[in-house]
């Protein structure tokens, strides 16, 4: 698994041929084998900066631009025409509808989290760790089941993020502007499928670790 989806933490800017390769087997487990629905994100520029015409944007090159979120797919083909065309190009997975959704803390704070749900033995699924949050994927939920879930909560930190229909995270091995993006804990597939847990039975553990956390900020970057 490791040799397909790559490195926990990765480092460098993400131009070499081995990686366009990772980057492109990646996306084809993703999509064909996992039915992840994924997209090619904008990627930077030589120095780092989002490919996007916007300016400070907060998720530099871990967002798609063109094709746009909607154009996300499993189809093997096109996902194989995406990475030869654009081999550095970042993975992202269109979360929401059929596919996982997540929820996303700062890593000192999810890292916290995973501790906490390790000791009340709490099973998590796949968790990925970009340099500034860690996203745990979680099973699809809809809006008002996530208003809901929320509705019960007395407090939520700003600092937690949920990224369900019409969101997206981006997938190892990446490599942003912020910079790589691994596993903290990789996917255990098991006949064909990914095994996630339900974002209610995480929710009050990463709700307490958002609160007793430092607030790094009110950027969304990855």
């Amino acid at each position: 698994m490791r040799e397909i989806l790559g490195e926990r933490r990765t480092n460098g800017n993400g131009k070499g041929h081995g990686h366009g390769l990772a980057l492109r087997g990646a996306a084809l487990v993703y999509a064909r084998q996992w039915g992840w629905p994924v997209l090619p994100g904008v990627g930077t520029d030589a120095d780092g900066t989002c490919g996007c015409p916007r300016a400070n944007c907060v998720v530099p090159g871990a967002h798609p631009v063109d094709p746009g979120l909607l154009a996300a797919t499993t189809d093997a083909r096109m996902v194989q025409w995406w990475w030869t065309a654009r081999p550095s190009a970042p993975i992202v997975l269109a979360t929401g509808g059929r596919a996982p959704c997540a929820l996303s803390l700062p890593a000192v704070a999810a890292a916290g989290a995973l501790a906490e749900l390790e000791r009340r033995a709490v099973p998590t699924g796949p968790v990925v760790a970009a340099p500034t949050r860690w996203m745990l994927l979680v099973e699809p939920y809809g809006l008002p089941e996530l208003g809901e879930l929320l509705g019960a909560l007395d407090r939520v930190p700003s600092s937690l993020r949920f990224h369900g229909p019409g969101g997206y995270v981006p997938l190892p091995p990446s490599r942003t502007g912020s910079g790589g993006v691994g596993w903290a804990r990789e996917p255990e597939p098991t006949e064909g499928r990914v095994p996630l847990p339900r974002a209610a039975d995480l929710i009050d553990a990463l709700v307490e670790a958002g609160l007793n956390a430092p607030e790094p900020g009110g950027r969304l970057a990855h």
